[in-house]
């Protein structure tokens, strides 16, 4: 299967949670690389990919899953045609995603659909040395 385009959601004004997180993430070198890593395989798997890595939600909605540190870290995305879109991310000691974190990404998800050139932006790995 070809590498699946990924995109991320910002807000109406340009704000993107997830990139913000990403670029807190570059001194943590091992998590960031630990999440980059997750993006890259739900790139070139696309909506083949499935537990342990992946896991349907509901509305469609999906979860990446990874665990460093004893923290569970959760990717939520959603499919937009053929592209993927990165909605949320959260991050729990539990085992399950907060049905509210899902509510939050099933509206993101929503509104990229409705409105993908508003919504979501080309995913870019963000640098943030400088930050």
């Amino acid at each position: 299967m070809p590498n699946t385009e990924v995109r991320v959601f910002q807000d109406s004004e340009g704000k993107s949670e997830f990139n913000e997180w990403l670029v807190a993430t570059v001194r943590r070198r091992k998590l960031r690389s630990k999440c980059l890593a997750m993006i890259f395989q739900l790139a070139s798997h696309g909506n083949e990919l499935r537990r342990p890595s992946a896991d349907f939600l509901r509305d469609g909605v999906y979860e990446l899953r990874f665990k460093y540190s004893n923290v569970n870290y959760r990717i939520l995305y959603g499919f937009i045609g053929r592209s993927i879109a990165i909605v949320s991310h959260v991050t729990t000691k539990l085992d399950k995603v907060a049905n509210k974190d899902i509510d939050i990404a099933v509206q993101r998800l929503m509104a990229a659909k409705e409105s993908p050139e508003t919504y979501t932006v080309e995913f870019d790995i963000p640098n943030g040395e400088n930050s």
